[in-house]
C-alpha cells in the first residue's frame, strides 16, 4: 500500500510546526481501517517545543500521550478511554507495563518506558473511511432513568461518535479534536483514528485476577504471566467486591438486562422489576461474564470514560471493547480471583 506522510496532531490541531511525523495510510474505498506499514524509526522521547511556545510545548505532549496510549493499548495494557491525557488509568497501564517488560513500575512515562512501547513503530493515527454501518443508527439519546431504559427497543449509540469511539476505543472529544471541520454523522467521510488495529491475537487465560486498590483486571496464564490488562471500576462501600476465588459460570454476548430494585441500594421509589433491550448503552453494555458467585459477573458499560474512575454495583466494570476482549479469551471454568 503506498503511503504518505503528514504531520501528526499539531497540524491538525492548531496549524503549528509539529516535531514529528506519522505515516498515514492514503483514504480507502473500504470501511475496514487500514493501517500503514511502520516507518523507519520511533519518535523520540519528547518532542522539542518552540523556544517560549506554550502552545506548540502543550501540542507536542498531547501527541506523546497520545502516542503512548496507542501503543499501550495495543500491548494489550489498556490505558482505557483514549483521550491524549495523562490520568490514573493510564498511570496503571504503564506501571503494568514497565513491569512486564522488567523496568521499574513507575507509572512514569520516562524515557526507557518510551523506548520499550517504541518498539511498536505502528503510526499513532491512520485514516478511517466512515461506512454506511457507522452513520445508519438509529441514534437517539439514552435515558437515565431505568424504567425509561425499559421502554426502548434497542440500546443503541445516542451519536454517530458515541459508536465510532467504542470502534476505535477512544472518547468522541478526541475524535471531534482530532478531526476539525469533519462530518462524523456522514458516509463516505475521510477521518483520523487511534490506530488500535491489527495487534496480535492473545492465548486464551488460564486466570482472571481483579485488584481493588489497583482498579485493574489482569489476564494470566497458568504461570502467572500477565497476558493483558485493563481498568475497571468494582465495588463501592454500599457494594463491596466479593473477595475470594471464584468461577466463570458462562460468557453471554449482547445481554439483556434483568433488571431487579431490590438488589440496588440506590433503585428510585416506584421502581418495579423490567428487563432492559441489549445494545452497548445496556446497563452492562456488549457482554455479560458471569460468575459463581450469584449476581456478580464481569461485564461492559455505557459509559467507558467512568471506567477506573467511579464506584460499581459491585460487579467488574470494563469498557465495552475490553470486555468484548476478555470474553473471548476466558470459559466457563476459567479461575477468577478478586483482591483487595
Amino acid at each position: 500500500m503506498k503511503t504518505k506522510t503528514i504531520p501528526l496532531l499539531i497540524a491538525l490541531l492548531a496549524g503549528l510546526a509539529g516535531s514529528a511525523g506519522a505515516a498515514q495510510p492514503q483514504a480507502q474505498p473500504a470501511a475496514r481501517p487500514n493501517p500503514a506499514p511502520p516507518p523507519a524509526a520511533p519518535p523520540q522521547a519528547a518532542a522539542p517545543a518552540a523556544h517560549g511556545d506554550p502552545a506548540a510545548a502543550q501540542a507536542a505532549e498531547f501527541e506523546r500521550l497520545l502516542r503512548a496510549q496507542v501503543l499501550l493499548d495495543r500491548a494489550h495494557f489498556s490505558p482505557g478511554e483514549i483521550d491524549g491525557a495523562y490520568g490514573s488509568n493510564m498511570r496503571q497501564a504503564l506501571a503494568g507495563f514497565q513491569k512486564a517488560r522488567g523496568l521499574n513500575p513507575t507509572g512514569k512515562l520516562d524515557d526507557a518506558t518510551w523506548n520499550a512501547l517504541n518498539v511498536d513503530q505502528t503510526p499513532t493515527l491512520l485514516t478511517y473511511t466512515l461506512a454506511e454501518a457507522d452513520v445508519a443508527g438509529p441514534f437517539r439519546p439514552v435515558p437515565d432513568d431505568m424504567m425509561e431504559k425499559a421502554k426502548l427497543p434497542t440500546l443503541g449509540y445516542a451519536t454517530p461518535a458515541e459508536g465510532l469511539g467504542e470502534k476505535f476505543h477512544a472518547s468522541p472529544a478526541l475524535l471531534e479534536k482530532l478531526n476539525p471541520g469533519k462530518d462524523l454523522g456522514r458516509a463516505g467521510e475521510q477521518i483520523v483514528v487511534p490506530n488500535v488495529v491489527g495487534t496480535p491475537p492473545l492465548a486464551p487465560a488460564a486466570r482472571v485476577v481483579v485488584s481493588k486498590e489497583d482498579r485493574i483486571l489482569q489476564l494470566q496464564d497458568a504461570a502467572g504471566t500477565v497476558l493483558a490488562q485493563y481498568p475497571v471500576s468494582s465495588g463501592s462501600e454500599h457494594d463491596p467486591l466479593p473477595i475470594g476465588s471464584w468461577k466463570i459460570e458462562g460468557v453471554h454476548r449482547n445481554p439483556t438486562y434483568h433488571y431487579n430494585p431490590k438488589l440496588f441500594w440506590d433503585a428510585k421509589p416506584g421502581d418495579k422489576k423490567t428487563t432492559v433491550a441489549a445494545g452497548p448503552n445496556n446497563p452492562v453494555g456488549v457482554v455479560w461474564i458471569d460468575l459463581s458467585k450469584p449476581h456478580y459477573g464481569i461485564h461492559g458499560t455505557p459509559v467507558p470514560g467512568l471506567v477506573g474512575k467511579s464506584e460499581s454495583h459491585g460487579c467488574i466494570r470494563l469498557t465495552n471493547w475490553s470486555a468484548s476482549e476478555v470474553a473471548g479469551l476466558v470459559q466457563a471454568g476459567t479461575e477468577v480471583v478478586l483482591q483487595d
